[in-house]
């Protein structure tokens, strides 16, 4: 079975300061590995993180990965972390898979 391509366009992160981030676009197996690389420059120094993932329409098994790595590499960087805005698609994967105790504000 072929991965459906999404037509969605491609997924950013943006700085808006002060530890606040958004994310657009949807978070898949296409966009999830360029958003952990921009994320890793932005991300590094600040002590707390806010990121909003209001602007993201869809998102998979991969994009709940990825809110997973961000929540491990917070942890061993010592800041605090919190999603808004999680897409649906994404929290429902998260309690099927008995992460969604991760995904709270930490």
């Amino acid at each position: 079975m072929n991965a459906k391509p999404s037509n969605q366009g491609p997924a950013s992160l943006e700085v808006l300061g002060n530890g606040r981030f958004k994310v657009r676009g949807p978070l898949d197996a296409e966009t999830v590995t360029e958003l952990l690389d921009r994320s890793e420059q932005a991300f590094r120094g600040e002590k707390s993180l806010e990121v909003d993932l209001g602007g993201v329409p869809e998102g998979d098994s991969a994009g709940l990965a990825l809110l997973i790595e961000w929540i491990r590499r917070a942890r061993k960087q010592k800041q605090q972390l919190q999603f808004k805005n999680i897409p649906t698609q994404v929290a429902a994967l998260a309690r099927i898979s008995q992460v969604d105790e991760l995904l709270a504000s930490r």
